[in-house]
């Protein structure tokens, strides 16, 4: 009987060290998996800051932008605004302003000439500008 406990107790020691030899290879492959992903987190967070970075970038070019767009909206109202006001100080700019009204309309030649008082090559030029 006492050959047997140390028959049990040998298989016992074999299969532990076998179990222990076993469990250290399987934490040395979760261990190498671990360093993987750990690699992977540190990429995929650098590469995240970088395109931070460039959407931080992006959007203050956005904003400049949009600045420089309202700045140009205003100069453009202005001008706008000025070309209205020469155009009714100017009754012979009234004229011009009004047979191109009246191109948009479908006026023919002799209607406009008529109209607007304007000679036929100065009516036939604007017909040719403002005709789509």
């Amino acid at each position: 009987m006492g050959n047997e406990y140390l028959i049990a107790a040998l298989v016992y020691v074999v299969s532990s060290v076998g179990l222990m030899f076993y469990l250290q290879q399987q934490s040395s492959k979760l261990k190498s998996k671990v360093d993987a992903l750990t690699l992977l987190v540190k990429e995929s967070d650098r590469q995240r800051e970088s395109v931070k970075r460039e959407l931080n970038e992006l959007r203050s070019g956005t904003i400049g932008m949009g600045r420089k767009l309202i700045e140009l909206e205003k100069k453009q109202n202005a001008q706008s605004e000025l070309i209205e006001e020469t155009s009714q100080q100017d009754p012979q700019a009234k004229l011009y302003s009004r047979a191109v009204k009246m191109i948009a309309l479908g006026a023919d030649i002799d209607e406009l000439m008529r109209e607007c008082e304007l000679p036929k090559a100065e009516v036939e030029l604007l017909l040719r500008l403002h005709k789509k």
